[in-house]
């Protein structure tokens, strides 16, 4: 539960938070948005998360995703807009490649109406690009308007970051400069672009040379269909004071796609780019309990008192059936000693009973711990917390971490070597790229998102790889680490650019809990 809505299925996850599809009370499907606890825990975020939030209330456009609900207080901080059931036009153009000009006409005019609502609050969105921008029957939809703004106020700008996704930056947001509408408008001809391309128009590689591009070149317009040029060319001005308004935008696109074959709505070519429909899952049961409006319950939470989940009788019904097993055990191993070699024997077998606690999962503890030789004081023995167990380490948190071919990291000193004499390394081959480790264990995660200290403690335990392809991992995947001295660390990529291996590099949010 989050917020008092039910989730139904997970969506995706991402720098920002993880998605998941819930539904409102009547049926309606919503997307909720969980905040990442990096991001949570710093005041600055928090209230500029609360001005962002009611900012985008009051955005009410045709091709937004409204927001309708959101918990800035929460633990974590959550929001809920409408659910779009569409792919992405990163989606689309990976599948499908490059755009025909007619639905990038449709594209970029439905996008410029959704950017003068956004604006219209007095929100600028930042983050535009074609991740976020989803393909709906009767036009695109932008989301993620009224995060991104404040995330800029949190410890990931502490390094002088730029926030924001750097491709589809705008000059000044790559240099630090001023942002204004005007930025969206830059990002909105980037979006556009690689659409009609089916690539980003600067180009890949690394990330400073792909910002010193943005900063100092201008774009090669010669790659673009010819009829999409002289809108293009405004949009990318390197001036923000000299880009095209969204107005023109609207206006430029609107007047040519009025002149295609289906009476001006695009309909047609729009249909065929996006692919066919998709099924939204329905309404889960009703719960059998509703959690306060600002709890999450996740995986490693305390499970709730009264009522029992259904996880909790389950795990108590273990708990009993292993109780019963293991008195029955006691009782034929006794029975056994008493038939061979008298009472004497029947305690010696006693004493070594089968390694197992109350819940049957094999914690080393004997049958008979305690003196009293019963169950009952393995049981009082094994669910008392020892007063000598270590405490968790406080975590050491640095944020995007920049690793390629030139470069290294050491767990020990969470800094990136500036050499390849450090334990984990980026390294790619010809059409591959992967980290490698001389001693640590790499552990791409799979499960929840969230990673904590105790469950990439637990998950490692039976990890051995020093080797992990990133095909596996995409932009929001975790990865736990341990080295040989102990440390464990959680490495959430950032971004990842592996498509060229000859300039291919991570940038991850590295947190390091040290070995006490």
């Amino acid at each position: 539960m989050v917020g008092g809505y039910r989730l139904a299925a997970r969506l995706g996850a991402g720098g920002m938070g993880r998605v998941y599809l819930a539904h409102t009370r009547g049926g309606r499907p919503v997307a909720i948005k969980v905040v990442r606890s990096e991001l949570a825990d710093d005041p600055a975020f928090r209230r500029r998360f609360r001005r962002e939030i009611a900012a985008a209330r009051r955005v009410r456009g045709a091709y937004t995703a409204e927001l309708i609900d959101a918990g800035p207080e929460a633990e974590p901080p959550w929001l809920a807009t409408l659910y779009v059931p569409g792919p992405s036009l990163a989606d689309v153009v990976a599948e499908r490649g490059p755009l025909p000009v007619p639905a990038v006409l449709r594209l970029m005019a439905g996008v410029a109406e959704a950017l003068q609502a956004i604006h219209g609050a007095g929100i600028v969105h930042r983050d535009l690009k074609p991740s976020n921008v989803l393909l709906a029957t009767d036009g695109p939809r932008v989301i993620d308007f009224g995060i991104s703004l404040a995330a800029d106020a949190t410890s990931f700008t502490a390094t002088d970051a730029a926030m924001g996704t750097p491709v589809f930056m705008a000059p000044e947001q790559a240099s630090g400069g001023e942002i204004t509408p005007a930025t969206d408008v830059f990002a909105l001809g980037q979006t556009a672009a690689f659409a009609a391309l089916g690539e980003p128009l600067y180009g890949d590689g690394s990330l400073p040379a792909v910002l010193y591009r943005i900063v100092h070149s201008a774009p090669d317009l010669s790659l673009l269909p010819e009829e999409l040029r002289p809108l293009f060319a405004r949009c990318l001005a390197a001036d923000p004071k000299e880009r095209a308004t969204l107005a023109d935008i609207v206006q430029w696109c609107g007047e040519r796609v009025a002149q295609g074959p289906d009476g001006g709505t695009g309909s047609s070519v729009w249909r065929e780019i996006r692919g066919s429909e998709l099924t939204v899952p329905a309404p889960l049961a009703p719960s059998t309990r509703m959690l306060p409006p600002t709890s999450v319950h996740w995986p490693y939470a305390p499970p709730p008192a009264e009522p029992m989940s259904r996880r909790t009788r389950v795990a108590l019904i273990a708990g009993a059936l292993a109780a019963v097993m293991s008195l029955a055990l006691l009782g034929g191993l006794a029975w056994a000693g008493l038939g061979s070699a008298g009472s004497h024997g029947s305690t010696a077998r006693g004493s070594q009973g089968p390694d197992t606690d109350a819940s049957g999962t094999g914690t080393g503890t004997a049958a008979g711990a305690g003196g009293s030789g019963s169950l009952g004081g393995a049981v009082e023995a094994t669910s008392r917390p020892s007063p000598t167990a270590p405490a968790t380490p406080l975590p050491i948190a640095e944020p995007l971490q920049h690793l390629d071919a030139t470069n290294s990291l050491d767990l020990g000193d969470q800094d990136v070597r500036k050499d390849r004499k450090g334990d984990i390394r980026f390294t790619c081959g010809a059409q591959k790229c992967w980290l490698e480790s001389r001693s640590s264990v790499l552990l791409p995660r799979f499960a929840e998102p969230g990673a904590t200290y105790d469950s990439c403690e637990f998950e490692l335990r039976h990890a051995t790889s020093h080797h992990l392809p990133l095909a596996v991992v995409a932009t929001g995947s975790e990865i736990c680490a341990r080295d040989r001295a102990g440390n464990i660390a959680l490495l959430v990529v950032q971004v990842k650019s592996t498509a060229s291996p000859d300039v291919g590099f991570l940038m991850v949010d590295v947190t390091v809990w040290p070995k006490s």
